[in-house]
């Protein structure tokens, strides 16, 4: 089968959060540890003390795990600097990783993650730095193709994050934007309306956010492991944004929060929590996900012309796939032709 693609990851970043794991098995939601100073505030802290070269190398481990259980295309958001030196200083790791690693990176600006420290209590003035400064040396830079906004309730509002998706197109970085995960607060919408690419997360969307992301042909892209990880008891309605006409793209939300490096893991919960049948869940994973990145001509499916991207599952059908989970089922992952997993361990 093709090598799957994962869409939207948080690669960059150091440090670790599992105190916050067990503060979350007793009760305490994302948005109360992140008003505590914790969640992506930590991981700002200690990805801006990270050199370089430490971001790199615990980087491209997190990239041979991936390439070990099937991916070979994944996108990487910058996005726990908030900074302009922090911010291009992690683009700059991606694009060293994409020099040395067999995995082909597609580099996404989300300088718009969170409020930093620095400019807590005026939102607007970090927005303008992000206008005035880092969009301008990200494009210059040539360091992203894409911009993200993280667009929820106590973090970017939809004036703030509709001003940062349209100066990014400005500069030539496409949009996307996570979008209704906490709360409805009409990502969804937006979306469309700034014509985004795809739009990410989508827990609590509007119907007619759901139906305006049909009309524009904008992917939803579903992260389950998000939802399982959070604890949040609450998945997103693919079935229903399947039936009015919805793409679906499936993502690992790799992060330090949901610390997933498996698109098998990610399969297995979108079936299983989200009522996606397994054919539905690869596509999703695979041929979707590289629509999303812009990347469909050349990986996403088995087809003349395209990359001999592939992985070869040691199970009698794809159907598998979700059905049985919590070991690697990859035997051999190919890419560009060239054999780089054999027997599920990464060669070299």
């Amino acid at each position: 089968m093709p090598g799957f693609v994962d869409p939207h990851t948080h690669l960059v970043f150091a440090g670790s959060r599992e105190d916050e794991f067990e503060m979350r098995i007793e009760g305490a939601s994302y948005m109360d540890m992140l008003e505590r100073g914790g969640g992506i505030v930590k991981t700002v802290r200690e990805t801006r003390k990270a050199s370089k070269q430490r971001l790199v190398k615990d980087c491209e481990k997190t990239l041979n795990i991936m390439l070990e259980y099937g991916t070979t295309t994944v996108e990487a958001k910058s996005g726990y600097g908030l900074t302009t030196e922090d911010e291009l200083k992690c683009l700059e790791v991606i694009r060293i990783l994409n020099e040395k690693h067999p995995i082909d990176i597609v580099p996404t600006f989300l300088g718009a993650h969170a409020i930093p420290v620095e400019h807590s209590g005026d939102a607007d003035e970090y927005v303008s730095l992000i206008l005035e400064e880092m969009i301008p040396a990200v494009a210059t830079g040539r360091l992203a193709e894409f911009c993200d906004v993280f667009c929820e309730k106590g973090v970017f509002n939809i004036e703030q994050s509709k001003r940062i998706l349209l100066e990014g197109k400005r500069h030539g970085l496409i949009p996307k934007i996570h979008a209704d995960e906490m709360t409805g607060l009409g990502g969804a919408e937006l979306a469309a309306e700034v014509k985004a690419v795809s739009a990410s997360h989508l827990l609590f969307p509007s119907d007619e956010g759901i139906k305006a992301l049909a009309r524009g042909g904008i992917m939803a892209v579903l992260l389950p492991g998000a939802s399982f990880s959070l604890m949040a008891e609450r998945y997103a309605n693919a079935r229903k944004m399947i039936k009015e006409g919805v793409a679906i793209a499936l993502g690992t939300d790799y992060n330090p929060s949901c610390w997933l490096e498996n698109q098998q893991i990610t399969i297995a919960l979108a079936c299983h929590q989200m009522r996606m049948i397994p054919a539905e869940a690869i596509a999703a994973a695979t041929i979707n996900a590289a629509h999303t990145l812009k990347r469909a001509r050349d990986v996403g499916s088995l087809e003349p012309q395209k990359y001999a991207d592939l992985t070869i599952l040691n199970i009698p059908s794809h159907r598998f796939l979700g059905y049985r989970f919590g070991t690697n089922l990859v035997d051999k992952v190919i890419k560009k032709g060239k054999l780089v997993v054999d027997e599920g361990r990464m060669i070299g």
